[in-house]
């Protein structure tokens, strides 16, 4: 375990209610935060004094290298039950569980092997810590970014009328994982003509064609940190609309970014976006927030929305991204991944944005 596990640990130890003897910690992204661990099963109890991971014996070994401060107790006959025999035997009577993880059916497997434990919700602590990342954390991110700007670079020189939207979508997600990500942050969405007009397009067997705007949002996960950019390109030529809705989309993602600092509000952040697509008449076809939270999970908090009181901090990295949506037309997205600053952010992700709408 590093240092940064072991101050991540201390600063949850901090933050636990004081009625409770410890923390079972069940998303799998929250417990990589906590102690290194990347298996596909295993269970985090948090205590006072120590910290317990359970799993089975397939991840033993891997435990034992990703997280060697962290005591490994091996269980068998499922998971949650195992975990719940083992901590029926530990004399802990007040456990705190995130009731957005766990299942009603694991709920219950821990009730009865566990019945001495009293089982208590304590949804979110873990996220609340994960708001505000390190320099170390934010550089990981930085390089994921730059693993997708440099795919994104190679994928604008093949991008040409008869390409399919699916095989540009894998000839992204190949560039990334040869370049050295883990795996692309999510599906790399490529929404080309009408089909640009869904937000989170499923590529298709779509062929590019003269004149279509082509949405291209895609990400890498490097040392357990995603990243996420998106552009928006034209094929051959780009009519009128396309050009004007383009350029209204980039203001706003231009003047949102320059509102992003510490201190900033979520909702308010938004509405310097949203305020100026509205007033153009296209704020009925921006639907989605402005942006979320990047980090071990590509959408995480804090969020950029029109409900959002949630205030930025530094060390928050959040995504700004305008759109527009026209169905039966296409859709225009731009969007740049930031570290919060005191005074501003600074972007992390380097891919070009041009004022006009870039032609290929």
């Amino acid at each position: 375990m590093s240092d940064a596990h072991r101050s991540r640990l201390e600063a949850l130890r901090a933050r636990l209610d004081p009625g409770l003897e410890a923390l079972l910690v069940s998303n799998p992204s929250n417990i990589f935060y906590l102690s290194g661990f990347t298996g596909s099963a295993g269970l985090l109890l948090v205590g006072r004094a120590g910290a317990t991971l359970y799993s089975d014996f397939r991840y033993r070994l891997q435990a034992a290298e990703q997280a060697p401060a962290v005591e490994f107790v091996e269980v068998e006959r499922g998971l949650v039950k195992g975990a719940g025999e083992k901590l029926a035997q530990s004399g802990l009577a007040r456990v705190g569980y995130d009731q957005a993880h766990l299942t009603c059916q694991s709920r219950e497997t821990l009730s009865e092997a566990a019945s001495g434990v009293a089982w208590l919700e304590a949804a979110g602590v873990v996220e609340e810590l994960r708001l505000v990342k390190s320099g170390e954390e934010i550089e990981r991110m930085r390089r994921a970014a730059e693993l997708a700007d440099r795919a994104l670079a190679h994928l604008v020189t093949v991008m040409k009328p008869g390409a399919k939207e699916r095989d540009l979508a894998l000839e992204a997600e190949f560039l990334m994982r040869r370049a050295g990500a883990e795996a692309a942050a999510f599906k790399v969405i490529v929404g080309s003509g009408p089909h640009g007009a869904l937000p989170h397009a499923e590529v298709t067997e779509r062929e590019l064609q003269a004149g279509d705007l082509v949405v291209l949002d895609l990400g890498a996960r490097l040392e357990g940190y995603c990243s996420d950019v998106t552009r928006t390109f034209a094929v051959g030529e780009a009519c009128r609309q396309a050009r004007d809705i383009y350029a209204l989309v980039y203001r706003a993602q231009r003047a949102a970014l320059a509102a992003v600092r510490a201190g900033a509000v979520g909702r308010e952040v938004d509405a310097v976006a949203r305020t100026l697509i509205a007033e153009a008449g296209y704020g009925e076809a921006f639907g989605h927030g402005l942006g979320h939270g990047v980090g071990i999970e590509v959408h995480e908090g804090p969020r950029l929305a029109r409900e959002v009181d949630a205030v930025l901090a530094a060390g928050n990295v959040v995504t700004v991204e305008p759109g527009i949506y026209l169905e039966g037309f296409g859709g225009v997205r731009l969007e740049d991944m930031v570290a919060v600053t005191e005074d501003g952010s600074v972007t992390l992700t380097s891919y070009p944005m041009a004022a006009d709408v870039p032609i290929l």
